[in-house]
């Protein structure tokens, strides 16, 4: 067993969340034969098979799932090894993992560019996810930090609101509807819509707002990534509803706006989340107390940079 390396578990456990050696292969941006081959030599250390191929599914044999619950252990201890050491020696330095749905990602970069300039001895990582993902990854502990605007009701959590996310109506500069206000909700019904995937937390308060308002909406299509919803947008696909944030660039060069609705915008709010009891790192616990205190400074002073004067 002692012949079993980190980077070995490391492996096993991506292969086992993502039921995938080539998916695996791809986020830790190994080639597929290096992982086969690790595989295959953890499997001649620990003498029993680790996985077992049903079909076109790939399962962990029990075995595997010791390995599995071992690897755990030995890497919680690990990251509490990594603490301790750092707080020893008073630094704040190290890695942040950090992880946003799809939308956070408009403003979370401006966030990293501030802090990396404050202290460039700390390692910055962000994972780009939708809300689904950001969940899995939450419940499984594999980082430091969680940016969402839905947070879990039945994970224990702690949460730290950093920014107001006001959801809008957005359509084409030209659109007829551009330039009226209190615009009734029913008049969405007439409109061909583009939503974002399932899984996506912009769907589900939209899809509850318009419940709530007894509004159906005629969904032409539905589109994983806001870039593509804004080019359809412009391009006279439909309306959607997004983040605001996501939208200086197309509204201060007039491609796209933002329609004045009944009940819109929808407030919401961004928060960072990880779960109660984890002990953060100093870096990690920087990060989160400069994002409360700067983060909406921060993204105001980059929109006002943005209008043209």
């Amino acid at each position: 067993m002692r012949q079993a390396t980190l980077h070995q578990l490391q492996i096993l456990e991506a292969i086992a969340r993502h039921g995938s050696f080539t998916r695996a292969a791809e986020e830790l941006e190994l080639t597929q034969p290096t992982v086969s081959q690790q595989i295959k030599r953890l499997t001649e250390t620990i003498g029993m098979p680790l996985f077992e191929q049903l079909g076109k599914q790939i399962y962990l044999t029990a075995a595997g799932n010791q390995v599995l619950s071992a690897s755990a252990v030995i890497s919680e201890k690990f990251a509490e090894l990594e603490i301790a050491i750092d707080e020893l020696k008073g630094l704040k330095q190290g890695k942040i993992n950090l992880v946003a749905s799809t939308t956070a990602k408009y403003f979370v970069p401006r966030l990293l560019g501030t802090f990396r300039r404050k202290h460039p001895e700390i390692e910055l990582a962000l994972h780009i996810t939708n809300q689904e993902g950001v969940l899995a990854r939450l419940a499984r502990n594999q980082d430091d930090l969680y940016f969402t605007g839905r947070p879990p009701s039945d994970l224990d959590i702690e949460l730290r609101p950093i920014l107001d996310n006001p959801l809008v109506v957005v359509a084409p500069s030209n659109h007829p509807l551009a330039g009226k206000t209190n615009i009734a909700v029913k008049e969405l019904a007439t409109e061909p819509f583009i939503f974002r995937e399932a899984g996506s937390g912009t769907r589900l308060v939209v899809e509850n707002f318009l419940a709530e308002n007894r509004v159906a909406v005629d969904v032409v299509i539905e589109l994983s990534s806001n870039e593509a919803i804004k080019q359809a947008i412009a391009g006279g696909l439909g309306l959607s509803v997004l983040s605001q944030h996501s939208l200086d660039l197309e509204t201060q060069n007039g491609l796209l706006t933002i329609l004045n609705v009944e009940g819109f915008p929808i407030q919401r709010h961004w928060y960072v989340i990880y779960p109660t009891g984890k002990q953060l790192s100093v870096a990690a616990q920087t990060f989160l107390d400069f994002s409360i205190a700067q983060g909406k400074q921060i993204i105001e002073q980059f929109s006002a940079d943005l209008i043209p004067r």
